[in-house]
This record gives C-alpha cells, structure tokens and sequence, in this order.
C-alpha cells in the first residue's frame, strides 16, 4: 500500500524520523531539567521536610528587631499565614513591610504554637523594594471604606487574600457537584438583545462611532428627525443591544439539547442604588435542567448544590474561615456549619406573609398578600424565625417573569426564592413554562413583543420538554460564607451606581 507520490520506503523513513524527535522530545518534557514552579509557601509548609534547604518567594507581611535576632513574615498568597523568617539584624535592615523577596535558608523546627516550620535565613534577594513611608498598607487595622479607595493594593491585606482562596474553592466547590451530575459547562452572550428579569434595569450597549450623544448632537445641527436619529443611534445592531441581566434564556436554548447545563460569569444591572447589596456587575451561578417536572426536585437540586459547596470549602479553607469568624463575623463558623448539616425550610408564599403579618417585628414595609416580600422580611423569615435558610415557594404570577410555569390555581407560579440568615435571597429559580399557548399568553400580559421572542416560543413549539432552573448570586453567597456585611467587599473591583475604579 502506498501514498499518492510516495513510496513505501518513503513512508517508513519519515515514520522512523518522526519516532525519533518524539522520543527526543518527549523525553525532554518528562525529565525536565527543572521543576515548572517554585515551590509555594504553602507546598513547604504541608510538604518540605525540616532540614531541608528551601526558597521562599513572596512579599514581607511584616519585620520584628529584636537586640540579637530579628524576624519576618513571608507570605505569597496561598496560606492565611505566611512562614516566619529568621534573620540577622543587618538582614532585617534590608526588608519593610511589602517589599517583594526571595529568601534562601534552612527548614526547621519552630517552638512556637502558630506554627511547626520557620525558615532560618541565609540568603535574601530583593526583587522590588517598597517605601514604608508612602506604602499606605502598614501593619494595622484598615477599614474597608479605605480600603475601597485603593483597589489596586487591598488584595495584598489578610482580608482580601482570604477572600480569593475562599472564591477560588467555593468556585471549585459549585462546579465540583454540577460534573459530578453530569452539567455541561456553556457560555452564554454578554451582549443579548433581551431583558429576562424585565425589570427595564439594563445597561444599553453602543459602540464609540454610534453613540447616540454624538448623533443628538449632528441632529441639532443638521436638522435631522428623530426617527433618523434613532436609526442611526442604533446602526451597529439595527436594534437595541443590552449587557445581559441573566444567561436564564440562553441556558434554555442548551438544555433543550443537552439536558442538563449551567453558567457562570458577570451579569450587569443598572440600579441606581448605593446601599450595601447592589453591585452593577456581579456575578451568577446559572443552571437549567431538562425533564424536571415537579417544583420539590428543583429544590432538592439547589438545597443540595449548596451544603455539598459548603462543605467542600470547610475541608479546604479551614485557616480562611477561621480567619472570617475571629475578625469579621463570629457567628458566620457556626452558621455554616449548621447550613451544611441541617436540612433548608420549606414554606409557600402564602405560608411566609402569614408568618410575617403575625410577627411582632415592626417593618418599615407592611406585609400583605400580592405585595413583594422585601429585603427585611426575607432577613426576618431566614435569620429570626426560621434561624436557617429557607425556601419559598409559589409567589403570585403577577410578581414574577412571564417565563415561569403557572400553577394550576391559575394565581400563582411553580417557583422559589431560597432566603439564608443575614442576607436574605440568595437563589431564584422556577419551572419554565414549556407549554406554547400559555407562555404565548404570558408574553402578551407582560406587554412584549411576539416577535422578538418567537424564538424563545419555537422551544417550546419544537421537541418541547418540561424544565427548570435557577440562578444563584455568588457575590451575596460569598457574603453568607465570610460574614462581610458589603457586597462591594466580597469582589475585587467592585462596579456600583457612582463606583468604578481601575
């Protein structure tokens, strides 16, 4: 047998050429001559022997002088606690606080009680300096309204590196339990042509060229019509664009094929709000699930993606949550843990404003039946009455989307709001109407265009299955887990009405 212009003598040369560079190669890429990285902080910690010679990188956290030996704490962002270096006094001279090292010396034994290891110093190369007159963060309390003020630097404080291990496994966590049921991962467009909360609180998108500033100006000077301004203003598109309020829409169009998926990534909003709970950019845990057909299983799912989430940070963030119940929140250790362990409340809607119109609390908003159940009435239901998170179920349909399926009662929808202590909603979710008249129906009573949503329609008009899903606030969940009482303190670059730097 041979190839088209080669002979098999040919072929069997290029063959055994070929073995012999991926052998090279390969051999190459197998013993490499020196590790990838550098051992971290927390791999010498947990790994290196005492007696061993080690290099430490990272950044000087603090120094002590004493009158015969001096110390520092190094740290590289991967352990709450960096390792104490003991040094000469003349090396001490050379360090402050976040100047950038390398330190060579000896592992041993420590006799103190915060840690087993400590490096005795032997050698130390600087690789940037950093003035401890303009450095503005020494080696005291800070509060977070001025750590707000420069972003650029405050994920170098105990609180934020703590935070991003916390994010980092708590990310690992969600997507953990999602594999292991079979979720496949999509990506869902920031740019969408809709708003699927229908709140009207987006953000319209425009390109530099077409802003319509610029289009209203030559219109005043040119003379030209409104419509003709418009159509301009929108020429990019040739419709108005938003930044996405949900990936919810999209996900569906996957699920309809691949049964189970979920997103994650930034969603936008444009409330004008500077109260403690509203970011413009934030960022949600979206998941839908084809063939579900019973609101309980829904709950089931969520209730279970958060203890399994929860526990999986519990076993890898130990030192971090520590950290977050001894300065932060005391309670949040113990909040956690009982979420983990105990089983979620489970009430209707009808349920919580009976419960909410017969309490004793006074509320700034008045509970009544049709009315939303606001911010301070979730906090009371989750953390005063039900001292742990809790379901709600089955609003009224006229307080929900048009896409979420209607009961049988014809009033209320198959839906939930999973509320937790100290923050109130966490999770919103439903079943979504799979059924093509009446989410044709719902679409006219909410005032939107058939058109623009026939494709949503075509789901259900081709192959439709029953489905739910949910949407999960990450930043409000990392809030519940730390005890941080500022959503804007719980992202590194926080975006808010009034707010973004960098």
């Amino acid at each position: 047998m041979s190839f088209v212009g080669f002979s098999s003598s040919h072929l069997f040369s290029a063959h055994r050429a070929s073995k012999k560079i991926l052998k090279n190669f390969g051999g190459s890429l197998n013993k490499s001559r020196r590790p990838l990285f550098n051992k971290t902080v927390k791999n010498i910690i947990q790994n290196s022997p005492i007696g061993s010679d080690i290099e430490v990188y990272g950044w000087v956290r603090s120094v002590r002088k004493q009158k015969n030996v001096s110390f520092a704490e190094i740290n590289d962002g991967t352990l709450s606690k960096g390792i104490q270096a003991i040094l000469k006094k003349e090396q001490a001279n050379m360090l402050t606080t976040g100047t950038a090292v390398k330190i060579k010396g000896k592992l041993i034994k420590s006799p103190g009680n915060e840690q087993n290891k400590e490096l005795q110093a032997e050698n130390i190369s600087i690789f940037g300096e950093c003035d401890p007159v303009q450095y503005p963060l020494q080696k005291k309390h800070h509060s977070f309204e001025f750590l707000r003020e420069i972003p650029h630097l405050r994920s170098r404080s105990n609180t934020f590196t703590a935070l991003a291990r916390v994010r980092n496994y708590a990310i690992i966590g969600f997507e953990n339990f999602l594999r292991e049921h079979e979720f496949v991962r999509i990506q869902t467009p920031v740019l969408t042509t809709s708003d699927s909360e229908g709140g009207g609180k987006v953000f319209e998108v425009f390109s530099k060229k077409y802003h319509p500033d610029k289009f209203e100006t030559q219109s005043q000077k040119s003379h030209m019509d409104t419509k003709e301004s418009v159509d301009k203003k929108k020429k990019f598109f040739e419709k108005p664009v938003y930044l996405t309020v949900s990936g919810q829409l999209h996900a569906e169009v996957m699920a309809s094929a691949l049964s189970r998926v979920y997103t994650f990534g930034p969603v936008f909003r444009a409330e004008e709000s500077e109260t403690s709970r509203h970011l413009a950019e934030f960022w949600m845990l979206e998941a839908e699930v084809a063939f579900v057909t019973q609101l309980e299983e829904l709950l089931d799912i969520s209730e279970n993606l958060i203890r399994n989430t929860i526990k999986y940070i519990l076993d890898n963030c130990s030192e971090d949550l520590k950290f977050f119940n001894q300065w932060i929140d005391t309670s949040s250790l113990d909040r956690i843990e009982a979420t983990q362990k105990k089983p979620f409340v489970r009430m209707t809607y009808n349920e919580a404003i009976d419960i909410l119109a017969n309490s004793q609390q006074q509320f700034i908003f008045v509970p009544k039946w049709g009315q939303l159940i606001q911010s301070e009435h979730e906090k009371y239901l989750a953390t005063d009455y039900c001292c742990a998170p809790v379901f709600i179920t089955d609003y009224p349909r006229l307080l929900k989307p048009f896409y979420m399926r209607s009961n049988q009662d014809g009033t209320t929808v198959a839906c939930m709001d999973l509320l937790v202590p100290k923050i109130g909603e966490l999770i919103g979710g439903s079943l979504r109407e799979e059924r093509y008249a009446n989410l044709q129906e719902q679409i006219t009573e909410n005032g939107l265009d058939s058109e623009e949503y026939q494709w949503y329609l075509d789901l259900r008009k081709f192959g439709s299955v029953p489905h739910g899903g949910y949407g999960l606030g990450f930043d409000r969940f990392l809030q519940f887990i730390t005890g941080l009482d500022n959503i804007r303190d719980v992202v590194s670059f926080p975006r808010a009405f009034r707010q973004c730097k960098l």
